[in-house]
């Protein structure tokens, strides 16, 4: 069994794709920008909110000053409308609770800005079920670099050989395999199996009941 399970936000434990797509295309419509599909953002999503707003914008405006502009007004929206349509996968929060109960304790490493990550984290899972939360803090590199998880299996003092991450994008196995840990992808998320797999995330949960029995049956 593993003793530390890492979980990405986003497409992974909460399913808040609609209104990170709203925020952000509240902001460009204001701005005079088009406007992008829900699907769109699948794609957008996943190396922080900085690089969403960048991904966003047309080529010819992703500039530091434009891109810090729709930011500004998508953190703006978004503070107040993060809760709109975000909820946590079924299924999801009585897996969490699970493992929890087996003895594995559960970490969440986001590249959603902290304040958010702890935000959305509380809403939707109480304050009791993970032992660190950890979002995109200002001068610590989002994933995949490593710094993140290295930073959490250092606060709780658990070793890289004993952790597993739980993702759903290129980015989370990318993450995995720059820490030094396996990775179980989630089929459910973002952006699903064949992007995970050709990344070479070699274990994939279809649902998140699965997780449990990947988790605590790993030697």
């Amino acid at each position: 069994m593993y003793k530390l399970a890492i979980f990405d936000l986003d497409g992974t434990l909460a399913d808040s794709l609609r209104d990170l797509a709203d925020a952000v295309n509240i902001a460009l419509k204001e701005f005079g920008y088009p406007t992008h599909t829900v699907e769109a953002y699948k794609y957008f999503v996943g190396n922080g909110a900085i690089k969403l707003c960048e991904r966003a914008l047309p080529e010819d405006k992703r500039n530091e000053a434009e891109i810090k502009r729709l930011l500004d007004r998508f953190g703006e929206y978004y503070g107040t409308h993060c809760f709109d349509h975000t909820a946590p996968y079924a299924g999801m929060p009585e897996t969490v609770k699970r493992l929890t109960e087996a003895g594995v304790v559960c970490a969440v490493a986001s590249n959603k800005p902290d304040d958010f990550s702890q935000l959305v984290v509380e809403k939707l899972y109480g304050s009791g079920l993970f032992a660190l939360v950890r979002g995109k803090r200002e001068g610590v590199p989002t994933k995949p670099a490593p710094d993140i998880v290295y930073s959490i299996l250092a606060d709780l003092d658990i070793t890289a050989e004993e952790t597993v991450f739980v993702g759903d994008s290129c980015v989370d196995v990318q993450t995995a395999h720059n820490s030094g840990l396996p990775c179980i992808g989630c089929d459910w998320g973002f952006r699903g199996e064949a992007e995970l797999k050709a990344n070479g995330c070699e274990i994939i949960a279809y649902k998140p009941e699965e997780l449990f029995q990947l988790i605590t049956a790993a030697v």
